[in-house]
């Protein structure tokens, strides 16, 4: 692969953190990644940017502190596992996250098909010790103007207990970096909140989680219900893939939904315009709040390279939080976060995988 808009010897080595970009993925492709690329270098003045795509549709953003590696292939969003981990070898997806596996760059960031990420991911970084399933974490917002981090969000639909754990550990981890606290809370999802309540696995979990929190690992706050994702009553939410991603998905929703209904009662007639005048900057307030363009940026959790996955159909502004969040982990070391809990944690983590193996 080739490189051009070479950085400068002197920049290179005051900047300590850089993302690499994959900028063909997703619905919009450069037209999205660029200016959000762009934006983000004018807002972080020491960081760094590896642009990687076709040589050609990179041509629009020249900048002292961003470089160019080439890629000859694109993973589109509906190309099979098959042909994005096999055939496509030098993708820009690939390309970006071998960065991250060469030390190139401390983070990748994408915005294309989450299944092919995940693999290629996984193959090229590979999964750290003590941790069976990579998982997806990201963050909602709740009602006390913060976020709830959620995972796994799509990665594991089918679980068990020691992967929920491994989850709980991991999404402590990220919470850490993210928000500055060392001791965020974690609430299990279930379908009540009294330890009794929920199905073997939920409630195998809940043990697990108990047992660690006992240990210093975590700090478990107990079950919660899907209120409490955006209620904010824990920092963490941990549950599997499959409900989590109805979570997200039905979040999305709510954002639009608002969105739409701001523009509706704005068409209507004078009468029902005048009253929504008076409501419109608190439902506008609410709209932001709940825009999840500013909470875009999942996790990859679990592999030994930080790896950031946007939403497919991301605008600019989007693109460029997720940027962001991919840059706040990588400088507040969240890799090195993860390691030293992972190993905190290893006691526990062997038991129950071994408890498992006999259980099986």
């Amino acid at each position: 692969m080739s490189e051009t808009t070479p950085l400068s010897a002197s920049n290179e080595t005051q900047l300590a953190i850089t993302l690499a970009v994959d900028c063909m993925g997703g619905d919009h492709g450069v037209a999205s990644t660029l200016p959000a690329c762009r934006a983000f270098l004018e807002s972080h003045p020491q960081a760094r940017l590896l642009l990687v795509g076709l040589p050609e549709a990179l041509k629009d953003l020249a900048h002292p502190r961003a470089k160019h590696v080439a890629a000859s292939e694109v993973v589109t969003m509906d190309d099979p596992l098959e042909v994005a981990l096999r055939k496509k070898k030098d993708s820009s997806m690939r390309v970006a996250i071998a960065q991250v596996k060469e030390g190139a760059a401390q983070a990748a960031v994408s915005a294309g098909n989450t299944g092919a990420l995940m693999a290629i991911a996984r193959y090229v970084l590979k999964t750290l010790d003590g941790i069976d399933r990579p998982a997806i974490a990201t963050q909602m917002p709740n009602i006390k103007g913060r976020s709830t981090t959620v995972l796994d969000l799509g990665a594991n639909v089918d679980c068990q207990p020691e992967h929920l754990f491994q989850f709980a550990i991991m999404g402590s981890a990220l919470v850490s970096v993210l928000n500055n606290d060392e001791n965020p809370s974690v609430g299990l999802l279930n379908i009540g909140e009294e330890v009794i309540k929920g199905n073997e696995i939920i409630k195998k979990t809940g043990e697990l989680l108990r047992s660690a929190a006992k240990n210093g690992d975590l700090n478990f706050y107990g079950n919660v219900e899907g209120n409490d994702i955006y209620t904010g009553v824990t920092d963490i939410v941990v549950c599997d893939g499959f409900v989590g991603n109805v979570a997200l998905k039905a979040s999305e929703g709510l954002a639009k939904m608002i969105g739409q209904f701001l523009k509706d009662e704005f068409s209507r007639s004078i009468f029902t315009k005048t009253a929504a005048i008076g409501a419109y900057s608190v439902l506008n307030a609410f709209k932001d709040r709940v825009d999840h363009r500013r909470y875009n940026g999942a996790a990859l959790l679990g592999l030994r390279g930080l790896v950031f996955k946007s939403h497919g159909s991301a605008d600019a502004l989007a693109f460029e939080a997720a940027l962001t969040k991919a840059y706040e982990a990588a400088s507040h070391g969240l890799l090195d976060k993860l390691k030293t809990r992972i190993s905190h944690a290893a006691p526990v983590l062997a038991a129950a995988s071994n408890a498992s193996e006999v259980a099986g």
